[in-house]
């Protein structure tokens, strides 16, 4: 059942947890998926729990997944991205 995902330096086997909660560290939205799926794919569904915005660190940087969110009233703010 769990798959592998080959990073840059390391090969991972097993699962992720994926998060979403408010300032109060209360958990909004909950999401466990292999270890090969791009961390970006469950926001969107997960998004569904919630209104206004949804921060993330800049390996949440998509245009695509910026304007799924926006569609559901999600405003996604991540870091900036280096060139």
């Amino acid at each position: 059942m769990a798959e592998q995902e080959k990073g840059t330096i390391w090969l991972f086997y097993g699962f992720k947890l994926h998060l979403i909660i408010n300032d109060q560290c209360g958990i909004i939205s909950i999401k466990l998926t292999t270890a090969n799926v791009d961390d970006r794919k469950p926001v969107s569904e997960m998004a569904d729990e919630i209104l206004g915005c949804l921060y993330g660190d800049k390996g949440y940087i998509s245009g695509p997944l910026e304007r799924e969110v926006a569609d559901k009233g999600v405003t996604l703010i991540t870091g900036v991205k280096k060139i």
